[in-house]
């Protein structure tokens, strides 16, 4: 039974790798696969020799000599804890993505466009790396990725130059993803796992993740790509609401709170995420009814519109729910395989047969070699369930090196590959960049970040 339901995640596993072959969105393998991974297990019960009690992150002992109704309870009582934790991100997620919505519904967004006063090439690059880097810490990276795109889209006519911008654009916001607990769902993973806090994530990666940027966009500076000066496009604008930089400021200012407020209630960090979604939608609100109010005669029909729709409601309407769905089967799924011991089997194994390479993690039998590997698995692969994975696989504190290794590798690793990071498939559907092109003209850029990258926190680890 428990070779079958290997054989289920793997199935599932390389559906979802090649959803877009298959041209079948991820969650429905994901789902699936964390449904009959579940149902083979309640099933098979009696003939497992093994349970691993994650709460205590051990082997249950004794659990083969268990009676039937024992080991159902002890099922149900796993499968609750696993449900509870998933919870807590998906939750986490969907107060964070509402509040940018809200931030897009008063067309904060455009504050930053107006940031852009130069035409030379090389200016903008690295304008935008910055901001890339920067928003995605506090927005995370997919977010930061569609506003950006959104923005190039605004200001650059010619889509030949606008995707060398966009590839850019996904490395840097991949790195800026990395330092942040919030900035990347595999990060905010870790950090909601408790495997490692804020102020050593910030020490630890924001070094190897600002080289993991500046370096690429550095020798991107060179290419024949970024010579000269843009054309502009001039666009003229919609009417924008008065409200869009102060809600802007807010949005932010309410993401970047969850983590002072998670360290000074010791509260998981969802429970700050919806008291800062609280206090964004309040404004929101408020600003909204006072655009009522204001509407004059040719608003009208605007004005009845947003009576019916307001901007918590129209903003949770276009919340990704396919995104929080997959993470739920793929999280859900991960943990069944956790649950069987099958994961903590194979790290011992891992453990063993891996060479260490001199440079070998401080009180860890892991070496830095699994790391780089995980990081070019996160390019293939989907990192969400890497690290979901490793947080089965590995059993070290807090704060160890090894989970901001993790963290770095499946963060800023997807790069390489347009399909490998949610920036990166985002990019891909909003500007239709071809794999291939992305493959030959980007790919080396983001590993050279990322072992650049990868180099700088070997060093930075020490220092701790």
């Amino acid at each position: 039974m428990e070779a079958a339901i290997i054989l289920v995640f793997v199935i599932g596993y390389l559906a979802i790798t090649l959803e877009h072959n298959l041209k079948i969105d991820k969650l429905i393998p994901a789902l699936v696969m964390m449904a009959i991974c579940w149902a083979l297990i309640s099933l098979g019960l009696d003939s497992f020799p093994n349970w691993f009690d994650s709460a205590k992150h051990s082997l249950v002992d004794g659990f083969a000599g268990f009676a039937p109704e024992e080991k159902l309870h002890l099922m149900e009582e796993t499968l609750l804890h696993h449900l509870g934790k998933t919870a807590e991100i998906l939750v986490f997620l969907l107060g964070a993505m509402t509040i940018v919505e809200i931030i897009d519904y008063f067309d904060g967004f455009a504050t930053i466009k107006n940031f852009v006063k130069t035409k030379k090439k090389t200016k903008i690059l690295w304008l935008f790396g910055f901001l890339a880097f920067i928003l995605s810490a506090i927005i995370d990276n997919l977010t930061a990725t569609i506003v950006l795109i959104s923005i190039l889209q605004k200001i650059v006519k010619d889509r030949e130059v606008r995707i060398w911008f966009a590839g850019l654009i996904i490395i840097a916001a991949n790195a800026g993803g990395a330092w942040s607990p919030i900035g990347d769902v595999t990060t905010t993973m870790l950090w909601i796992g408790k495997k490692v806090s804020t102020g050593h994530l910030m020490g630890y990666l924001l070094i190897p993740s600002f080289l993991c940027m500046a370096v690429p966009t550095l020798i991107a500076s060179f290419l024949p790509a970024f010579k000269g000066d843009l054309e502009i496009e001039e666009v003229e604008e919609k009417k924008k609401s008065k409200f869009g930089s102060t809600m802007l400021y807010l949005g932010l200012g309410a993401i970047v709170f969850v983590p002072i407020f998670k360290m000074v209630t010791h509260l998981p960090p969802y429970v700050g995420m919806m008291l800062s979604l609280g206090v964004v939608a309040v404004f929101a609100e408020i600003y909204s009814s006072s655009k009522f109010s204001i509407s004059d005669f040719n608003d009208a029909a605007e004005s009845d519109a947003h009576a019916h729709h307001s901007p918590v409601h129209s903003s949770l309407s276009k919340i990704e729910l396919p995104s929080i769905l997959f993470f739920l089967g793929i999280l859900m799924a991960v943990a069944a395989l956790e649950s069987l011991g099958v994961l903590f089997e194979f790290a011992d194994s891992l453990k063993e047969g891996m060479p260490m390479l001199g440079t070998e993690l401080h009180h860890s039998g892991v070496s830095d070699l699994v790391m780089l590997l995980l990081g070019v698995g996160s390019a293939v692969i989907d990192n969400v369930p890497l690290v979901a994975a490793s947080l089965g696989m590995f059993s070290e504190p807090m704060d160890n090196e090894l989970w901001h290794f993790v963290a770095f590798s499946a963060g800023t690793g997807g790069s390489m590959l347009i399909i490998g990071s949610a920036a990166g498939v985002v990019a891909m559907g909003m500007e239709k960049i071809d794999f291939f092109w992305y493959l030959k003209k980007i790919s080396w850029l983001a590993a050279i970040g990322f072992l650049v990258g990868s180099a700088a926190f070997m060093v930075t680890r020490t220092l701790f």
